[in-house]
């Protein structure tokens, strides 16, 4: 299937040279490219793509708004946020408001198109260094307490640890020594509990709850 993409970039060279590239990426077509977070919202309501790439920094409607307002709006339609910034509270913000992957603007091809592709597929894809400080800023905007967890089972908060730690669902059953059937169901559980969306939100979770170092 040919997936859908709208961009967002307030920098034409950045903006132009994104269209271009996504053009050259076999099974992506660009259906719409704004200047900010308004015409990107305009777009996303006419063409209804399967991903928007969306910046942080831009005007009349900056890129966490815009990223919380589409997954309100339409929520069939995934946010990438694609940034030159290390500002933290800004890429928390962004993951709380539904972002499903974060990428740097030095992001290759392949690195975007993996990025674009997990996210229509319900996955997030974190770019390593902007990872480490979604974890960071989270561990330092809310002091950790045990109080979060309190409703989850033993093995619920093992496997949230897992997960904090990279593993992924066949390593944790491996780990565990159970089935990846009944890791994908402590796993289920535990996001619903816990009001998480996906694993990316799950790691942020367990830093703030303090199980995770």
């Amino acid at each position: 299937m040919t997936l859908r993409v709208v961009l967002a970039d307030d920098q034409a060279v950045v903006r132009e040279g994104l269209v271009t590239l996504l053009g050259l990426l076999p099974g992506v077509e660009v259906v719409g490219a704004a200047a900010d977070g308004l015409a990107a919202l305009d777009l996303v309501a006419q063409h209804h793509p399967d991903v928007v790439l969306v910046d942080l920094r831009m005007p009349r409607c900056d890129g966490v708004e815009t990223t919380e307002r589409i997954r309100a709006e339409h929520p069939d339609t995934e946010v990438v946020v694609l940034t030159t910034y290390a500002d933290d509270e800004s890429l928390l913000a962004a993951l709380r408001a539904g972002a499903r992957g974060f990428l740097t603007k030095d992001a290759d091809a392949e690195a975007i198109a993996r990025a674009l592709r997990s996210a229509a597929d319900g996955q997030s894809t974190v770019d390593g260094e902007l990872q480490r400080r979604l974890v960071e800023a989270a561990t330092r905007s809310t002091p950790k307490r045990i109080k979060e967890i309190e409703g989850l089972t033993a093995r619920e908060i093992e496997v949230l640890r897992l997960i904090a730690a990279g593993l992924s669902n066949t390593e944790i059953a491996r780990t565990l020594v159970v089935s990846e059937a009944t890791v994908k169901t402590h796993v289920n559980h535990l996001f619903t509990k816990a009001g998480l969306r996906d694993r990316a939100q799950a790691v942020a979770f367990a830093y703030r709850a303090g199980i995770a170092d």
